[in-house]
């Protein structure tokens, strides 16, 4: 299978780094062919700009800026996202990505006022995070990264698709033997992905 593996971590030395590459040496041990898109690493500009807003709903003039992206969208058969948690949100950049790449005739068509996706390819979805937040904490603000990986981009690649969300929680307050157990979990799930 064809895998989009979206990183966005801005230093490779840190542990989401770590991560990002255990996550595609795992999917490559599995036989997949993997494009990693290192958001960070490709200088991805995730600013959508009043022009780009402008021409949103004008399909194809809206993918002129990211065409890459979107035709890498469009190939992938799978999709996993690596990625910190910060401020119980997507860093600013993979956020940016969404925003800029996830287009109409895309990601989605409106038909009769109603939002089909295009994205019905994509076979399976996976989330590796980390979170400074412990469990509870997340828990009690609502875990919107969790439900934007469980439910919103389930629901718009396709509803029954299943999902393998890992989180590494509290990481503030995390150890050698906790990351060791989470990388080990991430390496298992990403060879039976």
């Amino acid at each position: 299978m064809r895998v989009l593996l979206l990183h966005s971590h801005p230093v490779e030395e840190s542990f989401g780094g770590a991560l990002h590459r255990l996550t595609r040496e795992s999917l490559q041990a599995a036989g997949h062919e993997v494009d990693d898109c290192n958001l960070y690493a490709e200088g991805f500009d995730p600013v959508l700009s009043r022009h780009d807003r402008l021409i949103y709903h004008d399909h194809p003039e809206n993918t002129a800026l990211v065409k890459d992206h979107c035709d890498r969208l469009l190939a992938a058969q799978g999709l996993v996202i690596v990625t910190p948690v910060w401020n119980f949100g997507f860093p600013a950049i993979l956020k940016g990505y969404f925003d800029r790449v996830w287009l109409p005739g895309i990601s989605f068509a409106l038909v009769d006022g109603k939002v089909q996706s295009r994205l019905r390819h994509i076979r399976k979805l996976g989330a590796v995070m980390t979170y400074g937040a412990t469990p509870f904490r997340a828990f009690v603000a609502g875990n919107p990264p969790k439900k934007i990986v469980k439910r919103v981009l389930r629901g718009q690649i396709n509803p029954w698709s299943p999902v393998t969300f890992l989180a590494h929680y509290d990481m503030n307050n995390c150890t050698e033997d906790t990351r060791a157990r989470f990388m080990a979990k991430v390496k298992d799930k990403m060879e039976r992905f």
